[in-house]
């Protein structure tokens, strides 16, 4: 049951990612974007996103971009994730996911976290198998 006012991520009621802010923009033909401003109370004693926060939001984008192979209406587990921080998360942070191979049941995925700037402060990639 969807509580009222909150997000819709594709379909999907998920309570985390309405908790944190995020913003789902578009997810069609194995891409997916979000959004998500850095709030002080998802910081790290650096004063910056948490690295929780970003996995969080790259584990989303490319399970959501696995979905979009076949418009899957349930969700996508997560099987395996590798994650590069290459520079702090500050401000506004765009995460796009990408579905890079639709298998018969596991998907190839990756994501890319960029800042305000449009410098990538983060990247992971991912396999993924669709919710039966």
């Amino acid at each position: 049951m969807q509580a009222k006012n909150r997000a819709v991520y594709f379909g999907l009621d998920i309570p985390f990612l309405d908790h944190l802010g995020v913003v789902p923009e578009f997810a069609e033909a194995g891409k997916v974007r979000i959004s998500y401003t850095v709030r002080p109370e998802h910081a790290n004693s650096f004063h910056v996103a948490h690295g929780g926060v970003i996995m969080t939001l790259l584990d989303f984008a490319m399970g959501a971009a696995a979905r979009t192979a076949t418009n899957h209406p349930l969700g996508a587990i997560t099987i395996d994730m590798t994650t590069s921080f290459l520079r702090p998360s500050l401000g506004k942070i765009t995460v796009e996911g990408t579905l890079l191979k639709a298998g018969k049941s596991i998907n190839y995925c990756e994501a890319v976290a960029t800042n305000e700037a449009g410098e990538v402060t983060a990247k992971a990639s991912g396999t993924f198998v669709l919710r039966r």
